[in-house]
């Protein structure tokens, strides 16, 4: 059948456009792909995005279960480190045989930090605030596999053992250390802790002056809003200026309601140094006042309704109340005869002091580093740390002063004083004291 003209010129004009279409679609081909990707990489993401904020939900929602929770907590406590470091600091009468023996390790490994120390000419001695690191590998034979003992404020001696060998290889290490006198002083506000704080005093050093004051002052009950205090103290810095490490107290003065208590550093002998006041008497007493700093007296001694128990009986100590895990220090030099559970009382430790007094520390959250019976420590010691174990309704210290086997009121009791120095030491002491009060002068002089 023959097709009119008309449809002919129909066809051909179709064809005319069709292949004029090809030619722009090829003309413009590969702008075409770069759009199709682009569209398609759109999708991708913004599905890829989707199904990765609903993982993130499902995972969020499965960490969060408090039975998975509970299942980590108790795995992961049951894991413990493979090494452990150590920071001692050296406290008055240490030496090298009782530090390393509060530490667990084998007998064979005491003995070899023992024999090697006493290889090391620059450590014959130990002098008192000296640091002292130790790094232990507890995979499978425990072993110290690096201890750092400091020489001076600027050197460090390094031992490192030799791979599995039992010997350790010694360096030097030299601090390029800058020793700066600071003075800072201060009305209290709300406490002396704020307040120094404030000051930029860093903690430490903060806890080291009350420590100092400790065997006189009770900082909950006897510091008044208005009293002030001085302070000139060692700080040691590298040559950018920022803080290593802080040095000791040079200087104090609390003023307690118009009433000055100065303290001056005095070096006694090759190691060992005290703080003295204007008349050369040691603030130290037999027994501290309060063997925690400040916490409140929420208990007397005297007869009291029990808080749990209902009736009424005596109440044989002095409670203080603090936030759980505050340290308890002794209150004086002795020897351990108790450090375990004591029923109401929790976990307790019992000092002798001398023939005449014992004190006694309960419901501890736990006890301090190398606590433990026939162990001897220093005043000023951290024995354990405020808890709420055995018969108690919250965390505090109930701490116990027994006199001749007597159980006694602690706020109540007569010590007598520290030392006071006298003739060839207190010479020095007097000459050291000048020293000291014309670098105070100084000091002030050049903050104004």
């Amino acid at each position: 059948m023959l097709k009119s003209p008309i449809y002919q010129d129909i066809l051909v004009s179709f064809n005319l456009m069709k292949t004029k279409i090809l030619e722009k679609l090829q003309e413009y081909s590969y702008f075409i792909w770069l759009i199709l990707l682009v569209f398609m990489a759109v999708f991708v993401t913004y599905f890829y995005d989707s199904n990765k904020k609903k993982q993130i939900y499902f995972l969020q929602k499965s960490l969060s279960n408090i039975y998975l929770k509970k299942s980590i907590n108790t795995f992961t406590s049951k894991l413990k480190p493979r090494y452990i470091e150590i920071n001692y600091k050296v406290k008055k009468g240490d030496n090298f045989e009782n530090i390393i023996d509060n530490i667990k390790l084998p007998l064979s490994e005491k003995e070899k930090f023992l024999t090697t120390v006493k290889k090391q000419k620059e450590i014959k001695s130990l002098k008192q605030n000296q640091h002292i690191y130790f790094k232990i590998d507890r995979k499978n034979n425990i072993k110290l596999i690096k201890f750092k003992i400091e020489v001076s404020k600027k050197k460090d001696v390094e031992f490192v053992r030799n791979g599995d060998l039992n010997k350790f290889s010694s360096k030097i290490i030299e601090k390029n250390l800058n020793r700066v006198l600071l003075f800072k002083e201060g009305i209290i506000e709300n406490s002396l802790y704020n307040t120094a704080i404030k000051l930029g005093i860093k903690p430490n050093t903060i806890i080291e002056f009350a420590r100092l004051y400790g065997f006189q002052v009770d900082f909950q009950r006897d510091i008044w809003k208005g009293d002030s205090f001085q302070i000139i103290y060692e700080q040691f810095e590298n040559d950018d200026k920022s803080l290593i490490e802080s040095g000791d107290i040079i200087f104090s003065n609390l003023n307690i309601q118009g009433n000055d208590l100065n303290l001056y550093k005095f070096k006694l002998g090759e190691n060992e140094i005290d703080y003295f006041d204007e008349n050369g008497k040691s603030m130290k007493k037999t027994l501290m006042k309060t063997p925690i700093n400040g916490a409140r007296l929420s208990s007397p001694f005297g007869k009291r309704k029990h808080p749990i128990l209902g009736f009424t009986k005596m109440h044989t100590g002095t409670d203080f109340a603090a936030p759980t895990g505050t340290p308890i220090m002794a209150s004086g030099d002795g020897v351990i005869t108790r450090a375990q559970w004591c029923g109401g009382g929790g976990n307790c430790v019992k000092i002798k002091h001398n023939s005449v007094y014992q004190t006694v520390y309960a419901h501890m959250s736990k006890f301090g580093r190398g606590i433990k019976k026939g162990v001897r420590v220093k005043q000023g010691q951290i024995i354990g740390y405020v808890g709420s174990t055995g018969l108690s309704t919250g965390p505090h210290l109930h701490y116990e002063v027994i006199e001749n086997g007597r159980k006694i009121n602690s706020q109540k009791l007569k010590l007598p004083s520290g030392r006071t120095l006298k003739g060839k030491q207190r010479n020095k002491f007097e000459v050291n004291k000048i020293k000291i009060d014309v670098l105070k002068s100084e000091l002030i002089a050049g903050l104004n």
